[in-house]
């Protein structure tokens, strides 16, 4: 698959998510797809395959009034797309050990995209 076809995935997946349109999320997505969220160094989410992602995103979605993924660079390989991003977001809950609600959260990170089968087959979600 080559670099504009993959970039093309990221940006739909992106659009989608900043929309909060879940099924716009899944649209990009291998069906084995396998996500991860990285904080501080420490893995504390793994989830394997469409509906796992599905429900995860569907319960997210009451978590923040507001919130967006801004592009801030690309680094693009033959097998990885990885997105600088800056990310912001409204709290709608208290968060354990962390935001309260109508906290605003303003993260710096990067996403890294695998692909297969013309699809994005891994997201890996570091800040």
């Amino acid at each position: 698959m080559d670099v504009a076809k993959q970039k093309q995935l990221v940006q739909d997946y992106m659009e989608a998510y900043n929309r909060y349109d879940v099924a716009g999320m899944l649209g990009p997505l291998h069906e084995e797809v396998v996500f991860r969220n990285i904080s501080n160094g420490e893995v504390n989410l793994t989830l394997t395959g469409k509906e796992a992602f599905r429900q995860q995103a569907q319960q997210a979605l009451q978590y923040f009034s507001q919130r967006e993924q801004r592009v801030t660079g690309w680094q693009t390989s033959t097998d990885k797309v990885e997105v600088l991003l800056n990310y912001t977001a409204v709290a709608t809950i208290d968060f354990p050990n962390g935001p309260k609600a109508g906290d605003t959260l303003q993260l710096q990170g990067k996403s890294v995209f695998e692909f297969s089968d013309e699809k994005i087959s891994a997201i890996t979600d570091i800040s």
